[in-house]
């Protein structure tokens, strides 16, 4: 893991499209921004989290019970 240290107004580069930028800190709260291309994904890791077990769930279905919902040809 890669530790950079910032101050508030300070920023730093992921690669050439994605800037991070520190934006206000106060206690133990730190506000970032991010610019980066639209089809860049970005997630808060819980949410990141519940993507993949939702995932992985749907992916467990039996596709036999879902006849009837998904019209046939």
């Amino acid at each position: 893991m890669l530790v950079i240290s910032r101050k508030a107004g300070e920023s730093f580069l992921i690669g050439n499209e994605i800037e991070v930028k520190i934006l206000k800190i106060e206690g133990n709260e730190v506000k970032i921004g991010i610019t980066a291309p639209l089809y860049v994904k970005i997630y808060r890791s819980e949410i990141y989290q519940r993507i993949v077990e939702e995932n992985k769930t749907a992916a467990q279905v039996d596709v036999g019970s879902l006849k009837g919902v998904i019209p046939s040809d």
